[in-house]
């Protein structure tokens, strides 16, 4: 059996890997399972898999949590630090599906122990893509990525060289407002962005698809795992999200993955490699199905796409800037502090205001990190509250 820890067990994704791994009793066990604050949810799914370990990142639910799992043998535990120590913990494999760059701790533990990472925190190695590629070399630990667009490059790849690659193609959705005006988006609440068109997922990263900042997100992350250079990744619209996204060989082959948009394909597929394992999805119905569109974005609509390229290219420290104001701007447009086009501008007053140099250390990402959050909400409150 491959033993399984999960951080972020109560989210969408860390969800789905729960769902895969409690239809697979015989291939799992699960070493431990972390959360945010969501006790309930957090103790149910440990008791249901009889998990070693349930931690909590706040500590004020603790308590709650003892009380949710007393009369188990279930080890409790709460703070950043528990997490990250859980991450520490001998498993054959750790789901990495904490949102945010409050991620990165407990993924770079897991990466020193050398294990296999299936990688679902897209912040993580935008904050710190160098870092996190030369420590996951260092201590022979395998990334393998969760994102369905790196998924499907990944499985495209299937061990060919780099230098065989002529391009690779990320697919986007396009978002819930793909064929809309700016004049038509500038009103657009938090309620309308969050409905993706083809996707289950959560808020964040369903407002980040919105904007198109998750593409910007997902180009850095490409960058590092893919290591092509900038110039040859693409980012091309394609509505339907059947396919993933694509490999350009030189020898003219384009290598595509496709399937239905369900996140539990490449989890499934993290979960089980290098073998594949049966996901409850449905199979393409290509008849049905019709035809496949494809569109080249606009980034006079969608400028996020832009503001992030630019980032990738101007260092190593500006990715980390882009992510870190792009966490302040969503929350603050969650919350109806600001409007759904302000939170492109938020990132782009701050990567104006700070250029601070390349991070050598992880202490130092974290710094910029702290610095680009406290410049983002000082541009809140001067320009937009």
């Amino acid at each position: 059996m491959r033993s399984v820890t999960i951080l972020g067990a109560t989210g969408s994704v860390g969800g789905s890997t729960l769902d895969l791994i409690e239809r697979n009793p015989d291939r799992f066990r699960v070493e431990a399972l972390t959360a945010n604050c969501d006790v309930d949810r957090l103790a149910a799914a440990a008791r249901r898999t009889q998990a070693k370990l349930a931690v909590v990142a706040d500590e004020t639910c603790l308590g709650a949590l003892r009380d949710a799992l007393a009369g188990t043998d279930i080890e409790v535990a709460a703070g950043a630090v528990a997490v990250a120590d859980a991450a520490a913990r001998p498993a054959d494999l750790t789901m990495a599906a904490i949102v945010g760059c409050a991620g990165l701790p407990p993924v770079m533990e897991a990466v020193r122990r050398g294990g296999a990472i299936a990688l679902a925190n897209k912040e993580a190695l935008v904050s710190a893509g160098a870092l996190m590629t030369d420590a996951v070399r260092r201590h022979g630990a395998t990334l393998l990525p969760v994102d369905s667009e790196h998924n499907a490059i990944f499985q495209c790849l299937d061990g060919n060289a780099l230098d065989s690659v002529r391009r690779i193609v990320l697919t986007a959705s396009g978002g819930p407002f793909r064929d809309w005006s700016l004049d038509r988006m500038k009103p657009v609440t938090p309620e309308q962005a969050v409905k993706h068109p083809n996707w289950s997922m959560g808020a964040k990263i369903s407002v980040d698809s919105a904007t198109m900042m998750n593409k910007g997100l997902e180009l850095v992350e490409a960058h590092h795992l893919f290591p092509v250079g900038s110039d040859r990744i693409e980012i091309i619209v394609h509505p339907q999200s059947v396919i993933h996204s694509m490999v350009d060989y030189v020898d003219g082959s384009v290598l595509a993955q496709l399937g239905t948009p369900d996140m539990r394909t490449p989890i499934a597929y993290a979960l089980a490699w290098p073998e594949r394992m049966e996901a409850p999805c449905t199979p393409l119905d290509f008849a049905a199905l019709g035809r496949l569109d494809f569109e080249t974005p606009d980034l006079q609509r969608f400028p996020a796409l832009r503001v992030a390229r630019e980032a990738l290219d101007g260092g190593a420290a500006r990715p980390a800037i882009l992510n870190a104001a792009n966490e302040v701007a969503v929350r603050a447009f969650l919350d109806h502090r600001i409007g759904f086009l302000d939170i492109v501008a938020v990132v782009v007053e701050t990567l104006g205001r700070y250029d601070p140099a390349d991070p050598a250390t992880l202490e130092d990402v974290f710094a910029i990190d702290r610095e680009a959050r406290i410049l983002a909400e000082e541009g809140l409150k001067t320009h937009w509250l």
